[in-house]
C-alpha cells in the first residue's frame, strides 16, 4: 500500500545540499523510515542519481549489525566514497550506532556527502538531539498521516473515513488493519509499552502513577484552557495526590520533548504579546489519545479542534490560541465594560496569517454570531476564517469572514485561499 507524503519529500528536497545533517523527527511508526528509505530514495532515483551514489544503511537489521560499530561503518563509507559527485548518505535507526554523534560529525565534514538520518529511541526522539548535534542539524519534523494522506489508502467514502480517522487517527499501521479490535489493541499497546514507557526510562520516573494520572487528565481536557497550577489542583482534589506543581510542569515538558503532546500559547492578539496562562495541550495522534482513555471519551467536537491545530502545524504554521478583548456599553450599569474572547487559532507562516474558529455546527444564527464575535473584533487586514464541520460550499459573509467545510480544508491544501 502506498501512502504519498509529498510535504515532507519537498521538505526534504528543499534541503539537499545545504550542508546540514538532514534529522527527521517524530514518534514511533510515524514514517520516517518509509519517508527517507522509499519515498526520498525513489525521488534520488527519479533524478537521475546513480545507485552508487546512495548509501543506506538500516542499523536494526540483523545483517547490519557489524556496521554499528563506528570505525566499521566510516571504514564502509569511505570505500563507497569513489569520485567527487555527490554521495547521498540515508541511516535509519541511527541510535543503535555508537557514538552517533561523533560519526554525524565526521560524515558533515566530507564535502562531497549529503546526510539524512532518523532514529526512534528515547533519546533521539527527544529535541535534546538537535542540541547535541550543535547547531549543525536541520529537523524535518514529520507527523502521523494527515487526513487527506489517510485517504489515500482508507478503502471507504470520505465521511465514513473521517469517522475512523476520528477514531483511530492517523498512525499508518491502524491503516491497513481490518478490526476495530486490532487497531485498539495495537494502540492501546503501543501507547503503554513504547511511548510512555520510553519517557519514563529516559527521564528516569519512579512515580509511574502520577505520570499516568496526568496523561489522563491532559487526555481528557484537549481544547481546554488550562496550566501546571489547574492540573496540580486536580490531582489535589480528586485524587488525593500531594504532587507539586514543579513535578506537574516537569512531566508535561518530558510528553512535549518525546513529541506525544504539543503546548498551544494564548496569544493576545491587540496587545501582541503572549499571556503566561492558561494554555492548551493537543496530542500529536488523536487515536494514542483515545485509547489512553480506552475510547470511551471520543467527543468530535474537541478532536475536530486536535486535528485542525496538527494539521495546521504538519502545513508548517506556528499556531497559538487567541485572545482578544472586547469593549461594551453596560446597560444596566452604563459603565464601558470589557470581555475577553477566544480565537481557536492564531497561524502565522512568514508574514501570513490567519484567524481560525473551529465550529463543529453553526445551526443558529445564536451560534454564527457567537462564533463571529472573536474575529469581528480584531481591527486588522488578516484573514478570518470558520472551519465547520457542515457540509457548506465556500463563501466569504459581509465582513469578509470566509466560512468553509472541514473536508474543503483536509482535503485542498490550498483551501485557506477561498
Amino acid at each position: 500500500m502506498r501512502i504519498e507524503r509529498n510535504i515532507y519529500v519537498q521538505r526534504l528536497i528543499d534541503r539537499m545540499g545545504n550542508g546540514l545533517i538532514k534529522v527527521i523527527t517524530g514518534i514511533r511508526r510515524s514514517g520516517k523510515s518509509y519517508l527517507l528509505f522509499n519515498l526520498f530514495q525513489e525521488y534520488l532515483h527519479k533524478q537521475g542519481i546513480p545507485a552508487d551514489h546512495i548509501i543506506s544503511m538500516a542499523f536494526d537489521t540483523l545483517e547490519n549489525r557489524e556496521y554499528r560499530n563506528p570505525e566499521t561503518l566510516m571504514a564502509y563509507i569511505r570505500q563507497r566514497l569513489g569520485d567527487s559527485g555527490v554521495y547521498y548518505v540515508l541511516l535509519d535507526e541511527v541510535q543503535m550506532l555508537d557514538h552517533f554523534e561523533e560519526v554525524l560529525n565526521s560524515l558533515l565534514h566530507k564535502p562531497n556527502v549529503d546526510l539524512y538520518v532518523t532514529g526512534s529511541n528515547s533519546r533521539f526522539l527527544s529535541k535534546d538531539v538537535l542540541t547535541e548535534l550543535r547547531g549543525r542539524g536541520d529537523e524535518i519534523h514529520i507527523f502521523p498521516l494527515s487526513f487527506q494522506e489517510f485517504m489515500q489508502a482508507y478503502p471507504g467514502d470520505m465521511y465514513h473515513g473521517w469517522a475512523e480517522y476520528v477514531m483511530y487517527g492517523g498512525l499508518p499501521l491502524t491503516v491497513t488493519m481490518k478490526t476495530d479490535e486490532q487497531k485498539s489493541q495495537y494502540l492501546e499497546h503501543l501507547f503503554q509499552e513504547t511511548y510512555l514507557k520510553d519517557i519514563k526510562e529516559r527521564n528516569h520516573i519512579e512515580r509511574e502513577a502520577e505520570m499516568e494520572n496526568l496523561l489522563d487528565v491532559l487526555a481528557s481536557s484537549i481544547g481546554s484552557l488550562t496550566n501546571p497550577s489547574k492540573i496540580q489542583a486536580t490531582f489535589t482534589s480528586r485524587l488525593k495526590s500531594s504532587i507539586s506543581v514543579n513535578t506537574v510542569h516537569r512531566y508535561i515538558s518530558y510528553l512535549e520533548d518525546a513529541f506525544l503532546i504539543h503546548e498551544a500559547k494564548r496569544y493576545d492578539v491587540k496587545g501582541r504579546k503572549y499571556i503566561g496562562t492558561p494554555m492548551k495541550y493537543y496530542f500529536e495522534d488523536v487515536g494514542l489519545r483515545n485509547a489512553r482513555l480506552n475510547f470511551r471519551q471520543v467527543e468530535e467536537t474537541h478532536l475536530m479542534e486536535n486535528i485542525l491545530y496538527n494539521e495546521l502545524r504538519m502545513r508548517g504554521y506556528h499556531v497559538d490560541v487567541g485572545s482578544v478583548f472586547q469593549r461594551y456599553h453596560d446597560d444596566d450599569t452604563g459603565k464601558r465594560l470589557s470581555k475577553q474572547l477566544e480565537i481557536d487559532f492564531v497561524a502565522n507562516l512568514g508574514s501570513n496569517r490567519y484567524y481560525i474558529q473551529s465550529a463543529y455546527q453553526l445551526p443558529t444564527e445564536e451560534k454564527i454570531r457567537q462564533e463571529k464575535a472573536s474575529l469581528l473584533a480584531l481591527d486588522d487586514s488578516f484573514k478570518k476564517i470558520i472551519i465547520v464541520r457542515d457540509i457548506v460550499k465556500p463563501f466569504h459573509d459581509e465582513h469578509g469572514i470566509l466560512t468553509i467545510s472541514l473536508f474543503d480544508f483536509l482535503m485542498k491544501p490550498g483551501s485557506l485561499e477561498y
